[in-house]
C-alpha cells in the first residue's frame, strides 16, 4: 500500500535504479531504516498517539501531498477515533488524507509507528478502488484487531470481493515535504505511486539500472493482490526543488 506507504511506504536495495541510495518510500511508507537500527514497534500505541488534534493542521498536511491545482479542489479526510471523516467536500474526484503506519506492509518493523504521517492524494480511480482498503485497514487497526487477524480479514474481504481491486489508472501523489514516512527517511522523496493488480514486479521495469521506477523488493507481506510502483519526481507540491534520489536534501534531510 501507500505508506505507504504509505505506507503509504519503500524499496531498500534499488541502488542501480536510484543512484546508490537506500530507497525508502510510501505508502505504503518506508521502514528499512528502523530495521537496520534495531528499532521497531511491536505493538500498537494508544489510539490517541495516531491522531492529529488540530483538524486544520491535518487538512493542510493532507493537501500538501499534491499541487494546489489538484488538492485545492479535492475532498479532504481527517482521522478521528472513529476512522476517516470528511472535513472538506471536493469537486474534482480526488481525495487527500494523511495515511498512518498501518498502511505499511505487514512485515514492516514500523507498522505501528505512531509518528508516521503519509500525506497522499488519490486520483478518482484510486479514490474508488484504493481508498476503501485504506478505510478498512484503518477500521481494523483502530478496533484493536491483532495484526495477524487484520491480515486475514483483509485477504478474506478481497476474496469475497467486499474490497475492490485497483482500477485501471489508479494512482496517487505523495509530493509533501512535510510528511514523515519512516524514522530513518523522514519525508523521503517527492514521488507518484501507481497501483497495479497482480504480483509481477517486472511489468514496469522497476528496480532496473537506469529505470526511475522502484518497488519494494524486501517488504512484500500485504494481503492485497497488487503492486505499488513509485516514481520519484523533481519537485515538491509547492513547486520547490526536491533533491533527486541519491542526493542529500537541502538542510541535510534525506
Amino acid at each position: 500500500m501507500s505508506m505507504t506507504v504509505p505506507g503509504w511506504e519503500i524499496a531498500r536495495h534499488c541502488r542501480a535504479a536510484l543512484f546508490g541510495l537506500v530507497v525508502l518510500g510510501a505508502a505504503q511508507a518506508a521502514s528499512a531504516g528502523s530495521e537496520a537500527s534495531g528499532a521497531g514497534y511491536p505493538q500498537m500505541a494508544p489510539g490517541a498517539a495516531y491522531l492529529i488534534p488540530n483538524s486544520a493542521e491535518e487538512i493542510s498536511l493532507a493537501r500538501s501531498a499534491a499541487p494546489a491545482a489538484i488538492s485545492g479542489s479535492a475532498t479532504v479526510l481527517v482521522l478521528s477515533s472513529k476512522g476517516y471523516e470528511t472535513a472538506v467536500n471536493g469537486k474534482n474526484g480526488f481525495t487527500c488524507l494523511v495515511e498512518r503506519a498501518w498502511m505499511s506492509p505487514f512485515d514492516s518493523p514500523e507498522f505501528w509507528n505512531p509518528k508516521l504521517r503519509g500525506p497522499v492524494c488519490y486520483n478518482p480511480a484510486a479514490t474508488r478502488s484504493i481508498l476503501p482498503i485504506t478505510r478498512y485497514r484503518t477500521k481494523l487497526a483502530q478496533s484493536g484487531v491483532p495484526k495477524n487477524q487484520m491480515f486475514d480479514e483483509i485477504r478474506a474481504a478481497i476474496a469475497k470481493k467486499e474490497l475492490p481491486a485497483p482500477e485501471p489508472g489508479a494512482m496517487s501523489f505523495m509530493m509533501s515535504k512535510d510528511g514523515y514516512l519512516s524514522d530513518d527517511a523522514g519525508h523521503w522523496h517527492s514521488h507518484l505511486m501507481f497501483y497495479i493488480p497482480g504480483t509481477d514486479t517486472s511489468s514496469w521495469g522497476a528496480n532496473l539500472p537506469g529505470s526511475p521506477v522502484v518497488v519494494d523488493g524486501e517488504h512484500r507481506k500485504i494481503p492485497e493482490q497488487q503492486i505499488t510502483f513509485l516514481v520519484p519526481v523533481s519537485h515538491w507540491s509547492d513547486g520547490s526543488f526536491a533533491p533527486a534520489a541519491g542526493h542529500p536534501a537541502e538542510g541535510g534531510d534525506k
